[in-house]
C-alpha cells in the first residue's frame, strides 16, 4: 500500500528554519505531483506548496519567497525548506502524493503529518 512519511519537524524560535522530508512508498514516485499542506488550530487545511512530476512549483503567498519545495525521484523523497520562520507557520504539516504528475486534483494519500512549531 502507498505511504508517505513525514519527519524533520519540530521547535524553532522565530527567524529560524526547519527542513521537513517525506518519503514516499507503494507509488512510482517520479510519476506523481506531491505537495505540502498544514492545518493550524481550528482552521481549514491549506496548501502550502506543489511540485509537479515536471518539477514545476506553486507557493501559497505568504510562505513565497521563503518556502522551497523540491524533490529527489532516487530517494522517492520530497523536501520542504522553510526559512525565516513566523509563529503564524505553526500547525501540522502534511504530505500528499496526487493522482497523476499535476496538481489539477486534490491529493490522493495523505502522511500522518508532523507538527512544527514557532515560537520564542
Amino acid at each position: 500500500q502507498v505511504q508517505l512519511v513525514e519527519s524533520g519537524g519540530g521547535l524553532v524560535q522565530p527567524g529560524g528554519s526547519l527542513r521537513l522530508s517525506c518519503t514516499a512508498s507503494g507509488i512510482v514516485f517520479a510519476n506523481y505531483a506531491m505537495g505540502w499542506y498544514r492545518q493550524a488550530p481550528g482552521k481549514q487545511r491549506e496548501l502550502v506548496a506543489d511540485i509537479t512530476s515536471g518539477m514545476r512549483t506553486n507557493y501559497k503567498a505568504s510562505v513565497k519567497g521563503r518556502f522551497t519545495i523540491s524533490r529527489d525521484n532516487a530517494k522517492n523523497t520530497v523536501y520542504l525548506l522553510m526559512n525565516s520562520l513566523q509563529p503564524e507557520d505553526t500547525a501540522v504539516y502534511y504530505c500528499a502524493s496526487y493522482y497523476s504528475g499535476t496538481t489539477l486534483t486534490n491529493p490522493r494519500y495523505w502522511g500522518q503529518g508532523t507538527q512544527v512549531t514557532v515560537s520564542s
